[in-house]
C-alpha cells in the first residue's frame, strides 16, 4: 500500500498480541486525511485495539506486543525519534464516557496548554482567546460563555462530551480518535456529537469506532469492517453498506451474526 498526500494514517502489516494472543492480524488500512472513517464489526474484532494504537495508547500495558508499521503524516509513529507526548498532542483522543477533569470548565480547555507550554507565554489574556475559540468551535460558548467557572462534571452529558473534544484544541490536533463517543449519550446528545464532528471534519481527521452500524451509515464519509482482528473491507460507506463486495461483510450487516 502506497503513502498518498490524501492519507493521513497508514498502515503496514500491522500486527498486535496481549501476551500470546493475537488481536491484530497483518491489518493494511489507509485512512484519508479530512473526513470521518468509521470502524465496525462484533466486539472482540479488533476495532479499539486498532484505534488505540493509533496514539499508541496500548503500549502502557507491558504485556502488548506489536510489529509492523502505523504513518502519521507520513511519519512511523515507531520511529526511535518519536516523542510520545508529541504523537498525543497531534493524535487526540475522546472516550466511551466524558471524562471532563473535576476542575472548571474554563480549566479543562486550558488544562493542555498548561501542561505543554511554557508559563511565561500563558498570559490571561492568551488563555480567554483559547478557550473562547474551542468552545466556540464545538458549539459551546454560547451556553458556557458566562458559566467558565462552573465544575465541568456539572455539565450535561452532551456537553461534557462537547467539552472533552474542545480540550484538545487547543493543542492543534490534526486527528480525533473517538471511541463509542455517543454510548452515554441519549438520541439528541448523540445528534449534537454527530453533527459537531460533520462540522469540524476537513479541519480534523476522525477515527471513530462504534457498535451502532446505523450510526456509521449516516455519520461517516468512510468505513472499515472489521472481524477476528483482521481488515475484511474498507470502502466509502455508502458503497459499504449498499454493494459490499466480500459475503462476510454482507453476512455482518444483514444482521447474521455480531
Amino acid at each position: 500500500m502506497s503513502d498518498s498526500p490524501s492519507h493521513c494514517i497508514t498502515t503496514r502489516d500491522l500486527n498486535l498480541w496481549y501476551g500470546k494472543f493475537q488481536a491484530l492480524l497483518n491489518v493494511n488500512v489507509a485512512i484519508k486525511e479530512g473526513l470521518i472513517t468509521s470502524f465496525i464489526g462484533p466486539s472482540g474484532c479488533g476495532k479499539t485495539t486498532l484505534l488505540r494504537c493509533f496514539n499508541r495508547v496500548n503500549e502502557r500495558y507491558d504485556y502488548v506486543t506489536t510489529a509492523g508499521e502505523i504513518r502519521i503524516l507520513g511519519k512511523n509513529i515507531y520511529d526511535s525519534d518519536v516523542s510520545l507526548i508529541e504523537l498525543r498532542k497531534a493524535v487526540g483522543m475522546v472516550f466511551q464516557r466524558p471524562n471532563p477533569l473535576p476542575i472548571s470548565v474554563y480549566e479543562n480547555v486550558v488544562f493542555g496548554l498548561r501542561i505543554h507550554s511554557d508559563r511565561k507565554e500563558l498570559k490571561r489574556s492568551r488563555l480567554d482567546e483559547v478557550v473562547e475559540a474551542a468552545l466556540t468551535e464545538v458549539g459551546l460558548w454560547g451556553d458556557l460563555k458566562d458559566r467558565l467557572d462552573a465544575k465541568a462534571t456539572s455539565l450535561q452529558l452532551e456537553q461534557q462530551q462537547k467539552l472533552c473534544i474542545a480540550r484538545l484544541l487547543p493543542l492543534k490536533p490534526r486527528v480525533i480518535l473517538m471511541d463509542e463517543p455517543c454510548s452515554a449519550l441519549d438520541v439528541e446528545g448523540t445528534r449534537a456529537i454527530e453533527e459537531l464532528m460533520f462540522g469540524l471534519k476537513g479541519r480534523y481527521t476522525f477515527v471513530v469506532v462504534t457498535h451502532n452500524m446505523a450510526q456509521a451509515r449516516r455519520a461517516s464519509d468512510e468505513c472499515v469492517f472489521m472481524l477476528l482482528g483482521e481488515m475484511i473491507e474498507h470502502r466509502r460507506t455508502e458503497d459499504l453498506f449498499l454493494a459490499p463486495t466480500h459475503p462476510r461483510t454482507t453476512e455482518y450487516i444483514e444482521g447474521r451474526y455480531g
